[in-house]
């Protein structure tokens, strides 16, 4: 149960960060209102990248979550 908590968790956080949602870029966006959303979302990629990895090792490994609790 809580290796589905900690995957709901990360797979949220990977919506609200990636097209065509990106509620959290367009906060960023508003927050700063100089800089293009393009531009937000090149920033955000490496991001998107490294939350894709964690999820397949949790997905294939999924004793890494419970790893502390052990």
């Amino acid at each position: 149960l809580i290796w589905f908590g900690i995957l709901v968790v990360l797979v949220i956080e990977m919506g609200l960060i990636t097209p065509p949602i990106g509620m959290n870029v367009f906060v960023v966006k508003s927050i700063s209102q100089d800089i293009e959303i393009s531009k937000i979302f090149q920033g955000v990629l490496p991001f998107i990248l490294a939350m894709f990895f964690v999820l397949t090792a949790l997905l294939v490994v999924p004793d890494i979550v419970l790893f502390l609790i052990e």
